[in-house]
């Protein structure tokens, strides 16, 4: 029975293994990152503290915490940096886009990290997570349409009983 459980949950759950970060953390990076003069709006000053702030803000359980992390990095990636700092941008920018649920901008940014380093561990990781993302969705789209198909039909068919 506890197998059942398993599979069940595999299918349904979110295979999400990325860590979280709370309010404390994002808190602590917001005063590091005044401490050192880098606005939150200032999204073009790729400093250390901009890039934790970012961090924690993508991994956060709060949807506008996310939000404001994916404008902080869309925002840094215009600007001119190393191709590591860019790498670790667009690798951010694609665990943000996956916690905001935008799976199919999540893996053209980390294949575009992978491009940069295709060794980069944490990036190869992301993708296996929003491929088995997308696949569990599609897998439950069909299910619900297989559904509803049945359903109608089992519809018609009690209409048709009834008639005869």
């Amino acid at each position: 029975m506890s197998s059942f459980f398993d599979k069940l949950s595999s299918i349904f759950g979110n295979g999400d293994t990325l860590p979280w970060t709370d309010t404390d953390v994002i808190q602590n990076c917001e005063r590091e990152a005044a401490a050192q003069g880098v606005g939150i709006s200032e999204a073009s000053d790729q400093s250390e503290s901009m890039m934790r702030l970012a961090w924690a803000l993508v991994h956060s359980h709060q949807p506008a915490d996310v939000q404001r992390g994916i404008a902080m990095l869309e925002a840094a990636l215009t600007s001119k940096s190393s191709s590591q700092k860019k790498r670790e941008t667009l690798y951010l920018l694609a665990v943000g886009q996956f916690r905001a649920g935008d799976y199919a901008r999540s893996r053209r940014l980390v294949d575009q990290a992978l491009e940069i380093a295709p060794d980069f561990r944490q990036a190869v990781d992301l993708k296996k997570m929003v491929e088995d993302k997308i696949a569990k969705d599609g897998m439950i789209g069909v299910g619900l349409a297989a559904a509803a198909v049945g359903i109608v039909a089992s519809g018609i068919a009690a209409a048709v009983a009834r008639k005869r």
